[in-house]
């Protein structure tokens, strides 16, 4: 799978001035890319199909400059199966919220504090379709599983020595077991 976010250099583009929104009304926005578009998407996401796509929301303002973008985004994604590679679908829905500040000043420290909102500078332009892709590729599933799918177990050791086991790697697993041996008999089992 490729980087969480990925480059959307050669990938649909739907820009915005961002002065058409600051300090006016909200505008209304959706993205939804055809056929040819979101192969490309989905080539660049490491997807086997895309076939269905929609980020809609507004660009709406915020004080005397800044933009607030709020989305909704849908999708039905196929990927390769994390265990079997069998195609998994899966139906996507997420929400995005973005704040743009016009005079947004870069942190300088070595270790920062990450906000809980996601506030970054106005930019001159705000390519909804490039939030949208990212969006899409923040929500997908880290390991999609095709129904029955499962790992096994894989047991490696050199020859002569006796293989280490998932079960060994649990010291705590017989604890529970020890703790009820250990009781008194009148005592009542937790």
């Amino acid at each position: 799978m490729t980087d969480a976010v990925p480059n959307t250099a050669n990938l649909p583009s739907q820009p915005y001035r961002s002065a058409v929104v600051s300090g006016r009304k909200p505008l209304h926005f959706k993205f939804t890319p055809d056929a040819a578009a979101r192969a490309q998407i989905a080539a660049a996401l490491d997807l086997i199909d895309l076939p269905e796509f929609t980020f809609k929301g507004e660009l709406s303002p915020a004080g005397r400059a800044d933009v607030t973008l709020r989305a909704d985004l849908e999708a039905l994604v196929v990927q390769p199966c994390a265990v079997t590679l069998a195609p998994v679908r899966s139906k996507l829905k997420d929400s995005t919220e973005r704040r743009y500040m016009y005079e947004f000043v870069e942190p300088e420290a070595d270790e920062l504090e990450i906000p809980s909102d996601d506030i970054e500078a106005l930019p001159e332009v705000i390519d909804v379709a490039a939030i949208a892709i990212e969006a899409l590729a923040l929500a997908l599933p880290l390991y999609p599983r095709a129904r029955g799918a499962e790992f096994g177990e894989v047991v490696f050791a050199a020859p002569g020595v006796e293989p280490l086991k998932s079960e060994d790697l649990r010291p705590f697993a017989g604890l529970a077991g020890l703790v009820d041996k250990l009781k008194k008999p009148d005592e009542p089992a937790s």
